[in-house]
């Protein structure tokens, strides 16, 4: 009796790219007087560079934000620009310029603490988080994504409380809505010239779950979501492939609900000198046994991890299989691969998020940065397509006949 044949049939993910990647495309002095001109020019960008849809960046106006843009390691933009209400007449607008250029939006993003201490900022990122959520539902889209974020004068436990507290109203808003709350899981060690390194509290696989049993809790489990972005994986001495296959021990598999797909290069002197924990003291950021008032002097928090690490824009670092095995830079095949295998996902709806944060090649010019962004958006879809094409072959073609793969590949947990 023959064997059954199974139709060839790859499934790759679709690609985006945040906006925050050029946030000057649109001078300050235009998108002020014109806010909407800076998403329709970001879209027609977009299309340049090779990427069918945009994660539209929102972020507190620089005139109204507690976080000087000094004290940045990477300062976010504010694409969507929400000083006053999105409206049915300026989604109208942006849905055109959609329309005319072809390409679509995958999510919205708004990366900010929404668990801080103080009690007046916290209410004017979760009012402008609200905005955000509007905006989402004006323009069609079902997901925000954004940080947890952490009170720094708390405990982690403490933290938990808070969340419960604080966080829980802002996903029944999201339900409200019908949208989905992406995490991503950057510690942000930078955050606060404290000497905390885990300043969002959704930083891993663990946290991740023990936070999404205190949504279910509230009935808000669904809203609860992850954006995985392997950079910050390597930052904390952990691999995708394992991460991965926690989650699916541990029957969360469904909780990762898109990627940002930027690396992380780890400097192995810098790791020999302070370890993964970073620049302890001594960082430039405390001014005679205080903290500097001088928001430059504080950027310089951001010791705690430039120190032995700096981020990759995909394509643009060396292959190197030795570092891939250290884990000390993304393997991108590997990280395809094992989201294919490992987690709960239609690949073809997967959005795979290029994201723009390699310090030398930050060029905020647009002929400058334009094939600079096109070669990785280029590299992404290839390695993503290569990735969707082995799997088809060996998990599809070949498991239907019973041909068995070869070798073994990288395993969890031996990393």
């Amino acid at each position: 009796m023959s064997k059954p044949i199974a139709a060839f049939e790859p499934r790759p993910m679709k690609i985006s790219v945040l906006t925050a990647a050029l946030q000057e495309l649109t001078p300050r002095e235009q998108r002020d007087a014109d806010p909407d001109l800076a998403i329709e020019e970001w879209l027609a960008f977009s299309r340049e560079i090779g990427s069918p849809y945009i994660q539209l960046s929102a972020a507190l106006h620089p005139s109204v934000s507690d976080v000087p843009a000094e004290a940045m390691l990477d300062p976010v933009a504010n694409t969507l620009d929400l000083r006053a209400p999105f409206d049915a007449t300026r989604a109208d607008r942006v849905q055109a310029a959609m329309k005319e250029t072809g390409v679509g939006l995958s999510d919205l993003g708004y990366f900010d603490n929404m668990l801080v201490a103080d009690k007046a900022a916290r209410q004017d990122k979760f009012d402008f988080m609200l905005r955000v959520f509007d905006a989402a539902v004006l323009l069609g889209t079902d997901a925000v994504c954004g940080f947890v974020g952490r009170n720094y004068d708390l405990e982690m436990d403490e933290n938990l409380v808070m969340f419960e507290e604080v966080f829980i109203p802002l996903l029944q808003e999201a339900k409200a809505r019908g949208l989905t709350y992406r995490v991503e899981q950057c510690p942000m060690p930078g955050w606060t010239v404290l000497d905390r390194w885990h300043n969002n509290i959704a930083y891993a696989p663990a946290p991740w779950i023990a936070l999404h049993r205190i949504c279910e809790k509230h009935g808000v489990g669904d809203q609860f979501r992850v954006h995985y972005d392997p950079s910050h994986s390597v930052l904390m001495g952990q691999d995708t492939r394992s991460m991965f296959q926690y989650l699916k021990d541990e029957g969360y598999a469904f909780l990762i609900d898109g990627f940002h797909v930027k690396g992380q290069v780890i400097d192995a002197k810098g790791v020999s000198g302070w370890g993964y924990g970073g620049q302890a003291f001594q960082r430039g950021d405390w001014i005679d046994g205080k903290p500097s008032a001088d928001p430059a002097d504080q950027a310089n928090a951001w010791k705690k991890q430039t120190v032995l690490c700096e981020h990759e824009l995909p394509g643009t670092a060396k292959h190197d299989p030795l570092a891939y095995l250290q884990n000390r830079t993304v393997d991108w095949l590997d990280h395809q691969l094992a989201a294919r295998e490992l987690l709960d996902i239609d690949p073809a709806e997967m959005v795979l998020v290029v994201e723009h944060e390699y310090p030398p090649a930050r060029i905020q010019d647009r002929a400058a940065l334009k094939p600079i962004l096109e070669g990785s958006v280029a590299f992404t879809r290839a390695i993503d397509e290569a990735a969707a094409a082995m799997y088809a072959l060996q998990h599809e073609v070949m498991a239907a006949q019973g041909i068995p793969i070869q070798g073994y590949g990288r395993e969890a947990y031996r990393s």
